[in-house]
C-alpha cells in the first residue's frame, strides 16, 4: 500500500459473534467508509421514520461488507446481533468515520493531577 493511501475498509472481530439459523457463529467481519449517502438515504427508510432507534440497524446493515460466511449482511442479521456486538459495530462506525469526540491528557495547573478531557468535533 502507498503511504497516505486513504483505507476505506477496516476488519473487525466482534466479541459474540452472530449465530445464524444453521447454528453458525461468525466473528470476522469487514466494515467500510460511511458515505454521505449512508447516512442521508436510511432517513427515507420507513422503518426509521417510524422508529428513529431503527436508524443504526439500517445504517450498520449498509457499511458492514462482510461477516463470516454469510452472503449479505442485511437488517434482520444486524437485528440479531447481541447488545454487545451492536455496541461493539457502533463504536467502530463512530470511530472509523470520524465522530468520536477526542480525548487529551491534561495536567491540572493547580492539582498538577492528569485528568482526561474530552475535545468536541467541530461544529459539535
Amino acid at each position: 500500500m502507498t503511504e497516505g493511501a486513504l483505507v476505506t475498509e477496516v476488519p473487525f472481530e466482534l466479541p459474540k459473534g452472530y449465530v445464524d439459523a444453521e447454528g453458525t457463529l461468525h466473528r470476522s467481519g469487514t466494515m467500510r467508509l460511511a458515505t454521505a449517502a449512508d447516512e442521508i438515504y436510511p432517513l427515507r427508510d420507513p422503518r426509521v421514520q417510524s422508529w428513529p432507534a431503527y436508524l443504526i440497524v439500517v445504517l450498520l446493515a449498509r457499511v458492514v461488507t462482510r461477516l463470516g460466511s454469510l452472503r449479505e449482511v442485511n437488517a434482520g442479521v444486524v437485528e440479531g446481533l447481541f447488545s454487545e456486538d451492536l455496541a461493539h459495530l457502533q463504536d467502530l462506525y463512530n470511530r472509523i468515520n470520524g465522530l468520536t469526540p477526542h480525548l487529551f491528557a491534561v495536567v491540572c495547573p493547580h492539582c498538577g493531577e492528569t485528568h482526561e478531557v474530552e475535545v468536541p468535533l467541530l461544529g459539535g
